[in-house]
């Protein structure tokens, strides 16, 4: 191992540090939403089964690429490739990780400092009495002020870059070990005033009472193409997490619990939305808009309403900042591996370039919306589905062919530690299962598939 790396201290902290890394933007605004819009409990259910049959063991393949290389994605698979034999061209599929974490990050971070502008907006009480045209367009009148989305996207950047610069132990294990258990605290504090104040049993009849009617092929697709993205696999930070990972720890169980707490804290957020948002006779498929449009107006309506929005935009703060945090550390890790610069130069460059890239996305939403760069797409929209129906997908199926094809197969039953039927499962899974569904979402993503 090279002198610049770190080990997480023990398994709990590397769980914290995983699940943090899955738990983003997705689960607490796309999750929610899609489940709205695909039926509710139909999409629950295909959902739960997506992370188990598709992303535990994709995640738990992503895992044990890092913790048995011990080094950064594109070198971590230039190792296994020598080792296994095979080409080295296929370090070049932890260098597109690497890049699809960059360039997320540029996006991300202007999406999160929209929640960073809605906390301020709740302590000011400003969703007091609000109607559904005036959330509208206060929201409207956010994405059209270039210095205000700036403004707020620097320092979503700030508070990302200075965890990162700070290193494993010091910066991502201390703030994992702070912000994720703040994170639950938060999410039951709402869940309790949502029952009090708002209708759980509509909420919980609306996701878990089945309707399998409401099941179809689109819902399905969606369900995979989410299950994947939720976990965070195929950009190589899950990878990079596991390099940090000792020997002695249990990467299938561990993976169990990081989905289980994943998967758990999506769902518990949804409940209480849908409690809110049925409560205040809204409509629960109200699609993207349902985090930034329609929740202010439930909130609006509720007593103590600003204090409680204050707590659920800090909780989608914290999930966006921990998630943040994973996206650029593989390429600040090859960066620090092979080169003399020191973490906290290679995160201030890193982070500068990103902040750059991010610019052109504030502009996207007002002054260069007009602007197109591909296929009719903006900026925004181009960097959004280059990421997200390219590189991820693409990302993810290499993985799980390189592992289940490519590396000696006595080599990977000695990183997992498996009973062999359980070893068993993983490769039916990792070599069939997955490609499968993976191919199908990225067909699906591709537009492929009407």
């Amino acid at each position: 191992m090279s002198q610049h790396r770190g080990t997480w201290k023990n398994r709990w902290t590397f769980m914290l540090a995983t699940a943090g890394s899955a738990i983003g933007l997705g689960n607490i605004w796309k999750l929610p939403y899609m489940i709205g819009v695909n039926g509710g409990s139909a999409f629950v259910l295909v959902f739960i089964a997506c992370i188990f049959f598709v992303g535990i063991p994709l995640m738990m393949t992503e895992i044990m690429l890092g913790r048995r290389a011990q080094q950064n994605p594109l070198d971590a698979i230039h190792s296994l490739a020598i080792e296994a034999r095979v080409s080295t061209h296929w370090r070049w599929l932890g260098a597109m990780g690497m890049l699809a974490g960059v360039l997320i990050l540029s996006f991300y971070s202007v999406i999160a400092g929209w929640v960073l502008s809605y906390i301020v907006a709740a302590m000011q009480n400003t969703f007091s009495h609000i109607s559904a045209a005036q959330s509208q367009s206060s929201f409207n009148a956010l994405l059209a002020n270039p210095i205000q989305l700036t403004i707020w996207h620097s320092l979503f950047m700030v508070m990302v870059m200075g965890v990162v610069a700070r290193g494993v132990n010091s910066g991502l294990e201390k703030a994992n070990n702070v912000l994720m258990p703040a994170l639950f605290v938060i999410l039951f504090i709402l869940l309790g005033y949502s029952m009090s104040v708002g209708d759980m049993r509509a909420a919980a009849n609306f996701m878990f009472t089945p309707d399998f009617s409401k099941i179809t092929p689109m819902a399905v697709l969606s369900a995979l193409g989410h299950a994947f993205f939720s976990l965070s696999l195929g950009m190589g930070s899950v990878m990079v997490y596991g390099s940090y990972l000792s020997r002695d720890v249990s990467i299938a169980r561990t993976t169990v619990w990081i989905a289980l707490i994943d998967t758990m804290l999506g769902l518990l957020v949804g409940l209480a939305i849908y409690s809110l948002v049925f409560a205040n006779h809204l409509a629960p498929n109200a699609g993207p808009g349902l985090l930034f449009q329609t929740l202010p107006i439930a909130f609006g309506a509720m007593p103590a309403g600003n204090i409680i929005a204050t707590l659920f935009f800090l909780l989608v703060a914290f999930a966006a900042w921990t998630s943040a945090i994973s996206l650029v550390e593989p390429t600040i890790a090859w960066v620090v591996e092979n080169t003399t610069f020191k973490r906290n130069m290679v995160s201030t460059l890193l982070g500068l370039i990103i902040w750059l890239t991010g610019l052109s996305v504030v502009l996207s939403f007002n002054i260069w919306a007009e602007v197109k760069v591909l296929f009719g797409l903006n900026i925004f929209e181009t960097l959004d589905k280059l990421t997200s129906t390219l590189m991820l997908p693409l990302g993810g199926l290499l993985m799980a062919v390189f592992a289940g094809y490519f590396m000696k197969k006595n080599h990977t039953q000695n990183e997992f530690g498996l009973h062999p039927f359980t070893y068993k499962c993983w490769r039916s899974a990792n070599n069939i299962i997955a490609p499968v569904a993976i191919i199908a979402v990225f067909i699906y993503l591709l537009g492929l598939v009407k």
